[in-house]
């Protein structure tokens, strides 16, 4: 009888486990073993990039503030200079929506190989098709965490862990307390987003410099003639007479990566919640149907896309917003509009604050005063009550408003390397996660191209 495939793995003692193999845990793992930790990576599905690739979450927004400075560098730069280079990006470009400074496209295939090739290339451990079913605690401290897949039920042990898995499922299974939505505890809307190939953008961009008011009012349509075009918010008459029953005011999709090719983030599945299994089944089923609906309306009302269709459809749905674990700080609104500095500070962001309404139409958009950006503390992080874990992505300590600007990839890229650069020094001094020392976590984050404004300056003069 063949041996079990995971004894090789599952005996090794780890000093760092990840659990979520999406963007932020993409970085916390590379970020950890390139800080000397022997790390592994655990992830549900049979290939990396999270809501990036699962869900296409497409593109990237934003590296930069509101007037093009660049914040978010380290690991994730790291990865857009590689996609630069194997032909999968273009860059940073502007957002010609207007809403941010710049976006980022991506080729999500090209990311999948190549995020793996990092993590191999850091000397990460990779575990994929395997889900975190159950979690051992001892104390303040996680034990073990009961792992399922094709080889059957085993144990992960580590000496510190963090929690990528975007729901905060290994902190909720912890015990450790969580919030979800607003004061109602209401989520935003889930979305299910689709490409579609043979749309001709000439004629998408003649439509909007002929009816700029069809289009969100900062859009660059006036500079279309010298930038590409690489986002579109509008076409609001076109959208009122259709009279669909999706909650939104326009469409909203972006070009690329094909030259044929747009990612159309429209559909809108509003009031369940992604955390129960009968509402997230109900939402796949929804979204699904709504994609079709929509792919016949571009066909029949919108420029351009007489000749285009569906070509590819989440594998899930795009989750916004789910748990918010409770850490020894929690991030609001106003410490992001105010563009707060925190002595603690681990990543820095100049996405605005983005809530899409959780029960009708509507997009709430407030944006980082003088067009900076905010710090990300380091307590934001650190759940309580346990010991031995760290947070990173979308359900770091938040409030509902704050998450609508972190839960953004380049900003869960950020948190992941200092989540992961901090597990590794927890394990190396076999200290608690709270008890990290902050300075030394900033050093090395700066040591690997984090951009973290001020910090640099603090920490070289003394």
């Amino acid at each position: 009888m063949r041996e079990w495939s995971l004894l090789s793995i599952l005996q090794k003692e780890y000093d760092v486990a990840v659990l979520g193999g999406g963007p932020a845990g993409i970085t916390a793992a590379i970020s950890a073993a390139r800080n000397g930790a022997k790390t592994i990576l655990v992830e549900r599905y049979g290939f990396l990039g999270g809501m990036s690739t699962s869900a296409m979450v497409y593109p990237w927004m934003t590296f930069h503030t509101a007037t093009g400075e660049q914040v978010i560098k380290g690991i994730a730069q790291e990865i857009v200079d590689r996609l630069i280079a194997l032909g999968a990006s273009p860059g940073h470009l502007r957002d010609t929506v207007g809403f941010v400074h710049t976006l980022t496209p991506y080729n999500p295939e090209v990311f999948k190989v190549l995020s793996c090739d990092m993590l191999q290339e850091a000397g990460v451990d990779i575990l994929l098709h395997t889900a975190a079913i159950d979690v051992q605690t001892e104390g303040d401290r996680i034990r073990g965490i009961s792992l399922y897949n094709k080889s059957g039920i085993s144990t992960l042990r580590a000496k510190v862990f963090v929690d990528a898995t975007g729901e905060g499922d290994i902190a909720y299974m912890a015990g450790a307390p969580w919030e979800q939505g607003n004061l109602e505890h209401k989520v935003q809307p889930m979305t299910m987003k689709f490409r579609m190939k043979g749309v001709d953008l000439n004629q998408v961009k003649q439509y909007m410099q002929e009816n700029p008011t069809e289009f969100y009012e900062k859009s660059l349509i006036s500079e279309l003639n010298t930038l590409p075009l690489t986002g579109v918010m509008g076409f609001y008459t076109k959208w009122r007479d259709a009279a669909l029953h999706i909650q939104r005011e326009g469409i909203l999709f972006f070009s690329g990566p094909g030259e044929d090719e747009v990612l159309v983030n429209v559909s809108r599945v509003s009031g369940l919640d992604p955390t129960n299994v009968e509402d997230l089944t109900e939402a796949e089923i929804e979204g699904r149907k709504q994609v079709l609906l929509l792919e016949a309306f571009f066909q029949k009302s919108i420029p351009g896309f007489q000749n285009a269709s569906v070509t590819a459809v989440g594998t899930q749905i795009g989750v916004r917003e789910s748990r918010r674990i409770i850490g020894k700080y929690m991030l609001n609104g106003t410490d992001v509009l105010d563009g707060k500095r925190f002595d603690d500070v681990i990543a820095r962001s100049g996405y605005p604050i983005d809530i899409h309404n959780p029960e009708g139409k509507g997009v709430t958009a407030n944006f980082i005063r003088e067009g900076g950006a905010y710090d990300i503390p380091y307590r934001s992080i650190v759940p309580l009550n346990n010991s031995n874990l760290l947070l990173a992505g979308r359900c770091i300590s938040t409030t509902h408003e704050a998450q609508a600007t972190t839960r953004l990839t380049p900003s869960c890229m950020a948190v992941g390397q200092a989540a992961g650069a901090a597990a590794a020094i927890a394990a190396l001094y076999n200290c608690a996660a709270a008890e990290v020392p902050i300075l030394e976590l900033q050093e090395r984050l700066i040591e690997g191209n984090a951009e973290l404004g001020l910090v640099e300056r603090v920490v070289r003069d003394e």
